[in-house]
């Protein structure tokens, strides 16, 4: 099975990086530790490794693209391996929305509007207001 290439997190405001050239091609021979691309941040450039030892399967990210952390820029993998595009299921889940979650309540000095009245405030007011 092929091993993507993804775009390294180089600092901890990183968000893209920039594919500034590719050092192999595609079908060359890599070894794990030798680097296979440059690319370039706003404030540095620095050389991408493989991971594993194989060939450059495909190159999916060109020279000049701007990629986001964590995203595909290749894969290595056997000579002759089919590989193709990423499909839905391998792309990053998109992160939960809050207002997603149902409220638990805690935090909250009055009851929801599905309480009855007659359970709050059980004399008409609080008990620790003044009188």
């Amino acid at each position: 099975m092929a091993t993507e290439i993804k775009m390294p997190q180089l600092g901890l405001t990183m968000e893209e990086g920039t594919v500034e050239r590719w050092l192999k091609a595609e079908g060359d021979p890599v070894k794990a530790g030798e680097p296979l691309l440059e690319i370039t941040t706003d404030k540095l450039t620095n050389e991408v490794a493989a991971e594993t030892d194989g060939v450059l399967l495909k190159i999916v990210a060109q020279e000049g693209a701007d990629v986001p952390v964590k995203g595909l820029l290749g894969y290595i993998g056997r000579p002759g391996e089919q590989v193709g595009a990423p499909t839905a299921a391998a792309a990053p889940a998109a992160p939960a929305v809050e207002a997603a979650v149902a409220p638990t309540g805690l935090g909250r000095c009055w009851p929801s509007a599905a309480a009855p009245a007659a359970m709050w405030p059980p004399s008409g007011r609080p008990s620790w207001a003044p009188g």
